[in-house]
């Protein structure tokens, strides 16, 4: 157990990271209040400009062995995940031997194949070695999605109502363990997220389009969902994305999204004409 500047106790963390750049964010803040922190990186998936000089070491995916060996080594008491992870094919894994177990198991158990289930479980193999998993929320306070309005802009009617048939499909979408995000336009759904994430889920929707006022994104947490690990996420490049796809706007969990630099959203949205929301999925 470590000191933070103040003081006061703080368990040593380490970060599983994933792409993009929130494990640097939760680095920074743990260098800003002197908290103990080690990153276990991905190959092929990990930014290694966000790490720095931070201690780290490099695994593949399917290493979980190795991974939990080194969550002993380095006599981590608590472990976050950060930034999104793509699933690859099976026959592109390394996978270990209790990655092979742990694998069988929730295809024996999950039909459907969902990642919930599976995150899940990766969570329930490092607690039952003593780690406590955390959600990034209790390191980065600030990151969840607050209610209401985060820009200039707010939705008008079409918007709103776009909006509520946003969350009933996405609903519908996760408790299914699919995914977290649908694109509606006038009432139709124009797409629904799967395996290639929001990014891709806009790209595909520029030519779905019709004509007359724009559509909006809607991303909530599935229901039930392990909430801590893969929260539904947003930042300037999806701004970009819903910008280039020709929607008026964003509409995610108040609570249970994660947003990533809130200033840099706010001016992204203004500068595009698009508002974000946060809402809650039974009132939108």
């Amino acid at each position: 157990m470590t000191q933070n500047r103040a003081g006061e106790p703080q368990a040593r963390l380490t970060v599983l990271a994933g792409a993009g750049p929130l494990p640097g964010d939760i680095i920074a803040a743990c260098e800003k209040t002197g908290r103990e922190v080690f990153v276990i990186a991905l190959k092929g998936i990990t930014s290694p400009e966000f790490l720095g000089a931070t201690p780290h070491e490099w695994v593949h995916l399917g290493a979980i062995d190795r991974t939990i060996a080194l969550l002993h080594e380095c006599r981590t008491e608590e472990v976050v995940f950060a930034g999104p992870v793509k699933r690859p094919s099976l026959t592109s894994l390394r996978l270990d031997g209790r990655a092979l177990k742990l694998m069988a198991n929730w295809r024996k158990n999950n039909h459907a194949g969902g990642d919930d289930k599976l995150l899940s479980m990766i969570i329930g193999e490092l607690e039952s070695e003593g780690f406590r998993v955390v959600g990034i929320d209790s390191i980065l306070p600030d990151i969840l999605a607050p209610m209401g309005t985060f820009g200039a802009l707010s939705p008008n009617d079409e918007a709103r109502a776009d909006i509520d048939v946003g969350c009933r499909a996405a609903r519908t979408l996760g408790s299914l363990d699919i995914g977290q995000a649908v694109v509606v336009q006038q009432g139709m759904v124009l797409g629904v997220e799967a395996i290639e994430g929001t990014d891709a889920l806009l790209a595909r929707c520029r030519d779905l389009r019709r004509e007359g006022p724009g559509g909006v994104l809607v991303k909530l947490k599935k229901p039930g969902q392990e909430a801590r690990i893969d929260l539904p996420t947003i930042g300037a490049t999806t701004v970009r994305g819903a910008h280039a796809a020709g929607l008026v706007g964003i509409a995610i969990e108040a609570g249970g999204a994660l947003v990533i630099d809130m200033p840099g959203l706010i001016t992204a949205a203004d500068d595009a004409g698009l508002f974000i929301i946060g809402v809650s999925p039974g009132d939108p």
